[in-house]
C-alpha cells in the first residue's frame, strides 16, 4: 500500500466538502489500521478497478451524516437518514471518488470506480484486513474518515 494512493481522495474530499457544505476540512493523522467498522456510522463503499484494485470507504457517524445531508439539502434540517438521505450521502462519496479518479488519471494511473453503496457494518467483509486511513475534520460538524483498501 502506498500513502500517495490516498492523496487524490483527500484533495478531492476537501474540494467537494467545501463546495457542498461550505466548510474547509482539515486533515487528521494518516494511519495504517485494521479495518473495523463502528456501529451507528454510515459507511459508503466505492470499488476501484484498473491499475488500482480495491475499495475506498468513507465512514462517518450518523450525526455527522445528518449534518452533511442537511447542508446538501440547502440547510433543511434532516433528523433521520431515509432513502433520500442515503442517496445524498452516497452521491457525496461518488463525487469525491469521481474527482479523485480524474486526478489519478491525470497522474498516469488509470482507475475506474463502481457506483457507491451504503454498507452494513455487521455483514460487510473485505479481502484485505488493513487500510490506509485518514480523518477529515470539519469544524462544527465532526469527522469523515477515508479508508483506502488496495489489494
Amino acid at each position: 500500500m502506498k500513502a500517495e494512493y490516498i492523496n487524490p481522495f483527500l484533495e478531492s474530499a476537501r474540494m467537494v466538502i467545501e463546495q457542498m457544505v461550505q466548510i474547509r476540512p482539515s486533515t487528521g493523522q494518516l494511519a495504517i489500521r485494521d479495518i473495523k467498522f463502528q456501529d451507528n456510522h454510515v459507511w459508503i463503499q466505492i470499488g476501484l478497478t484498473g491499475q488500482m484494485n480495491g475499495d475506498i470507504v468513507f465512514g462517518l457517524s450518523e450525526s455527522v451524516a445528518l449534518k452533511i445531508i442537511s447542508a446538501m439539502m440547502g440547510g433543511f434540517v434532516i433528523t433521520e437518514i431515509d432513502d433520500m438521505g442515503k442517496s445524498a450521502i452516497s452521491e457525496l462519496g461518488n463525487m469525491i471518488s469521481g474527482n479523485a479518479s480524474t486526478m489519478l488519471y491525470n497522474q498516469g494511473v488509470h482507475v475506474d470506480i463502481t457506483p457507491p453503496r451504503i454498507v452494513d457494518a455487521k455483514v460487510t467483509t473485505f479481502g484485505t484486513k488493513r487500510a490506509l486511513a485518514v480523518p477529515l475534520i470539519m469544524e462544527g460538524i465532526g469527522e469523515l474518515e477515508i479508508q483506502v483498501l488496495i489489494a
